[in-house]
């Protein structure tokens, strides 16, 4: 995937190399930024003195009810990003666990 050239704009598309192009792209985008949210996973792992402090459900309240509303005011499937968020969150919190007992170890 090209990650330098950003794609034309999806009301620009006329075929679907195009679209495919523009969809690589973003997709290759979303994995770095996942990478980095990730690293912010390690840094909590490294942070947090209680491996109890790791599940946070008022914290993970907090990032979906952000993401819904972000997602209404982008114009995209709420339930959708809701539901990929959860999942996210799921899989970074079981990350962080696995972090975290591994620096204590």
């Amino acid at each position: 995937m090209n990650r330098t050239v950003s794609p034309i704009e999806p009301i620009k598309c006329n075929d679907m190399t195009q679209v495919r192009a523009g969809v690589d792209w973003v997709d290759a985008q979303l994995v770095e930024l996942l990478a980095l949210r990730f690293g912010y996973m390690d840094a909590a792992a490294r942070i947090k003195a209680q491996r109890a402090a790791v599940r946070d459900e008022a914290r993970k309240q907090q990032v979906l009810a952000h993401v819904q509303n972000a997602a209404r005011e982008a114009g995209i499937p709420v339930e959708v990003v809701a539901d990929l968020w959860e999942r996210l969150v799921e899989a970074s919190i079981a990350y962080e666990l696995e972090k975290w007992d591994a620096l204590r170890a």
